[in-house]
């Protein structure tokens, strides 16, 4: 990669992570420029600074994106989300259990037809990338074809996604089963075609302990072991009725969580949806495995499972690895911004906080540390990936109203998260190309710059 090249520049207020706020306070956890430059070349940053700085460095012809006053981020990070589930999001009226039955099992068995998957996943993608999403943890359904369509829509998108095939032997329409050995086989030929190639990497999904097996909780487990650079993803202590349903099907075991630790499926690359109702014994299952518990602040409200406990989890004498997801369709919004406005109120109703600069650096670098990329997304350092978003805080009427008040990064910050969606987003780009053909940035000559 070389800076003499560049394919292009973006210019504008750059903001990027290098720590956690909470933990090294706001000034010393940021690196932020008023007016910076971003060099992108083959696809990652090659050089990120002040304009002042970088701008004479530049060859004159450097084609130049420049977005007076916008804020420029790392593209944002969703670590749970079904793209199945992208015609019952907004359905009314039920609780987990009972609205995957009435909702969300019938609509999955469509995806039996790949030319269904196809077209669902080029909507899937589009939406993210609308949102300012470059990166999710995605659940595909039972069926190979849906993961097949899924992974082939995202290389040709260039996107970094980690994504599986659900596992489900038990508990849902035969149209939606397939075996423990089924579930094995057809998981292993996807994660051997798909896993590293590209930019695309595989997750092993059975779905939750209610519609696995023993035998195919211990075949997932199996795959893991077998295949340990993979991730794994499932569902944990959404709600009361799981648990207790859980309960019955696994009597031998002390808790939900230990079904799982059981068929070795917990670890530092296990990304566990919700986790709200743990016992004490299972926060220090998942602390002593390194699991991430993923927060889904819209769909637990929505589905009215409960109230996510961040504190608790992050208590320094037994802490869990958190992330943040929208779970569409449980949840109702794909913008990651949104997402954190409902968190923002989830943890108000904890008397939890969610200052601005914790939350923009959980869906960026928090989120890439839990996928353990932080190497190579969720940052703007020198040598990542060039996934970006470009966010502007006067996208409406309202918001350019609340701004003329808004006197730091900060306050500017949570506006973006209590009042931005889609329409704050101005550009996505991913591995250095622009995806999104909205507002259009103001093309500099290099020249003209310096």
């Amino acid at each position: 990669m070389s800076q003499a090249a560049p394919v292009r520049a973006l210019r504008g207020r750059l903001l990027s992570f290098k720590a956690d706020p909470a933990e090294v306070g706001a000034e010393a956890s940021c690196d932020y420029h008023e007016d910076g430059v971003l060099v992108l070349a083959e696809g990652r940053i090659a050089a990120a600074g002040p304009a002042d700085l970088l701008l004479p460095t530049l060859p004159a012809d450097t084609p130049i994106d420049h977005w007076p006053r916008c804020l420029i981020l790392p593209g944002l990070i969703d670590l749970h989300i079904h793209y199945p589930q992208t015609q019952v999001i907004g359905s009314y009226g039920a609780r987990l259990l009972d609205w995957l039955q009435t909702y969300t099992f019938v609509e999955e068995q469509k995806f039996k037809s790949a030319d269904h998957a196809a077209a669902i996943a080029r909507f899937f993608l589009a939406e993210l990338l609308r949102n300012g999403t470059t990166t999710a943890v995605v659940y595909c359904t039972v069926h190979p074809e849906s993961a097949e369509a899924f992974f082939a829509e995202s290389e040709r998108q260039g996107t970094l996604m980690i994504a599986g095939k659900v596992m489900m032997d038990r508990g849902a329409p035969q149209g939606l089963l397939d075996t423990a050995e089924a579930g094995y086989r057809d998981s292993k030929a996807l994660l051997a075609r798909w896993h590293g190639r590209g930019r695309q990497l595989y997750a092993v999904t059975p779905r939750f302990a209610l519609t696995s097996s023993e035998a195919q909780l211990a075949a997932a487990g199996a795959l893991l072991a077998e295949h340990p650079d993979a991730y794994l993803q499932t569902h944990l202590c959404e709600t009361p009725e799981e648990i207790a349903a859980v309960r019955a099907l696994f009597p031998a075991d002390a808790s939900y969580t230990g079904v799982y630790a059981r068929h070795g499926l917990l670890g530092p690359r296990s990304l566990l949806g919700h986790c709200i109702h743990l016992a004490p014994e299972e926060r220090a299952l998942m602390s002593d495995s390194g699991s991430v518990a993923v927060f889904c602040p819209t769909s637990n409200l929505f589905l009215g499972s409960g109230l996510f406990d961040r504190d608790g989890l992050r208590d320094p004498g037994c802490p869990v690895r958190t992330g943040l997801a929208t779970d569409v369709g449980g949840g109702t919004s794909y913008s990651m911004l949104r997402t954190l406005a409902e968190a923002y109120k989830v943890l108000q109703l904890r008397r939890q906080k969610l200052p601005a600069l914790d939350a923009f650096h959980l869906i960026t670098r928090g989120n890439a540390e839990a996928l353990g990329l932080v190497d190579r997304i969720g940052t703007l350092e020198p040598g990542s990936d060039a996934d970006l978003v470009v966010l502007d805080a006067t996208a409406v009427p309202a918001m350019a109203h609340r701004m003329a008040t808004i006197g730091s990064l900060a306050e500017e910050l949570f506006l973006l998260m209590t009042m931005g969606d889609d329409r704050a987003v101005r550009a996505t780009y991913v591995a250095g190309e622009r995806t999104l053909p909205q507002d259009e940035p103001m093309q500099d000559a290099a020249q003209a710059l310096y």
